[in-house]
């Protein structure tokens, strides 16, 4: 068992939901599977000590608000990606990348302008907007209150899935992982990762395998830019090189031939084409992991539906919590996101040392649905959930207690290819273990798309 010191903080993310207690048991899993492999790697005879603070993780939660870049705060969210009234109700749309906004614009038959956009939508049910829009290829998601989500199909299919998905693929191998310097313990180091992951569960979790070490290459397709600040604010310690899949397919499978880890962010089944689903993986890289994520999960009506956080919120009941059905709410960050991107990079790392000990290739498999659920069910006592070990560690009742100021001490600043840059420091902490990525993020696509 791990040791788990926590110091919470009265006022680090505040809300109706308990998303300080999500973030803080998601943060303290991904450094009890980081503290465990790190041992293991290094000889240790006990687990280092791990550390869970409230204010970093509540800054490490907010990151996006926190960079800057030359002293310019990144937008967050476009104009049109907002809550609407319709005519019955409230819908939430996402519009921050070009080809989402041109979609739903279409859809309304209306010019890039708030209020065409306004009343366009007041004229429309909820849910005739939510099928008219996704059915264009753009998002938007109707509000909904807890008990109507609870009667979706979607729901039903949701709650009968564990937190964490996991399982082994085939019968391949042990592979033996190099020893590690236990004065510097980076329990990911020397593993190669493929982050085929956008916006930002996917994003923060290898941004965090990055930071334990492991050669993270973030590979987007030519035509698919990525919004430049979102980029900046999760591409620390990794490299980004643009690659056609279908057109470079050599040059994948050159890198997924000295893959350890292949973690996908795209809706399911939309790269089965590319030969990248689990069980293909495997079958040509014996003994990867492969780790996918998703927002509704990979079973149910909506398993083919694009999604993101914000809209997650509106239709699992979340932002009525929040707000009411009259003036809808969200969470004091994008919790489903990051706490879903913690928890990723644990479930890998600990599939790291099962294949290390059991061997076989693995899967892992996420939603932020999931996670939603998990929130709003009060996280069923956080302990022991679907198979998280490391919070069974966290006794709050030893804590240490303080006051949150700000986030100032859990900040950090660093020259980059993009300039100077302000960024929240990672909230994964353990005895020995990094503090810092080892470099700062380069701009979207401008890397060889090759190992270190």
């Amino acid at each position: 068992m791990t040791d788990i010191k926590l110091v919470m903080r009265e006022g680090a993310l505040q809300g109706r939901l308990p998303v300080q207690e999500l973030a803080r048991a998601c943060v303290a899993e991904c450094a009890s599977a980081a503290a465990e492999l790190g041992a293991r790697r290094a000889g240790l005879a006990e687990v280092p000590t791990v550390r869970v603070d409230d204010g970093a993780v509540a800054t490490a939660f907010l990151s996006e608000r926190h960079l800057l870049i030359n002293g310019r705060a990144p937008v967050a969210f476009a104009p049109l990606s907002r809550f609407w009234r319709t005519a019955d109700g409230w819908v939430r749309t996402h519009a921050n990348y070009p080809h989402h906004r041109a979609r739903l614009l279409d859809v309304l038959r209306v010019p890039e302008d708030v209020a065409a956009v306004e009343a366009a939508l007041a004229e429309r049910s909820a849910l005739d907007v939510e099928e008219a829009v996704y059915a264009a290829g753009g998002l938007a998601v109707a509000l909904r209150s807890p008990e109507e989500w609870a009667a979706h199909p979607q729901a039903a299919e949701v709650a009968k899935r564990p937190l964490v998905e996991q399982g082994r693929l085939d019968a391949a191998r042990v592979r033996t992982l190099t020893p590690i310097d236990a004065a510097a313990l980076l329990p990911a180091a020397g593993l190669r990762v493929l982050d085929l992951t956008r916006v930002l569960a996917g994003p923060v979790a290898t941004r965090t395998l990055a930071l334990l070490g492991a050669d993270v290459l973030r590979l987007d397709a030519p035509r698919l830019p990525e919004l430049p600040d979102q980029h900046a604010d999760t591409g620390f310690g990794k490299r980004s090189a643009a690659l056609d899949l279908a057109a470079d397919r050599q040059t994948f499978e050159e890198l997924l031939a000295a893959a350890d880890v292949v973690v996908t962010g795209y809706r399911p089944g939309a790269l089965d084409r590319f030969g990248l689903s689990p069980e293909a993986l495997a079958e040509r890289r014996p003994g990867v992991v492969v780790a996918q994520l998703s927002a509704w999960g990979a079973y149910g009506p909506w398993c083919e539906r694009r999604g993101f956080d914000s809209l997650v919120q509106a239709a699992t009941g979340i932002a009525v919590l929040e707000g009411s059905a009259q003036r809808p709410g969200a969470l004091p960050a994008q919790a489903l996101d990051h706490g879903t991107g913690y928890l990723l990079a644990a479930a890998v790392l600990r599939a790291l040392t099962e294949q290390s000990q059991e061997g076989g290739s693995r899967f892992v498999r996420l939603a932020l649905t999931r996670t939603a659920q998990w929130l709003t069910d009060g996280m069923n006592g956080v302990d022991g959930v679907d198979g998280m070990d490391g919070v069974d560690g966290m006794d709050t009742r030893d804590a240490g207690h303080d006051s949150y100021d700000g986030p100032k001490a859990w900040l950090s600043e660093a020259d980059s290819a993009l300039g100077r840059l302000r960024y929240a420091l990672s909230p994964v902490s353990f005895e020995g273990g990094p503090e810092n990525w080892a470099r700062p993020p380069a701009p979207w696509g401008t890397e060889a798309a090759r190992w270190a």
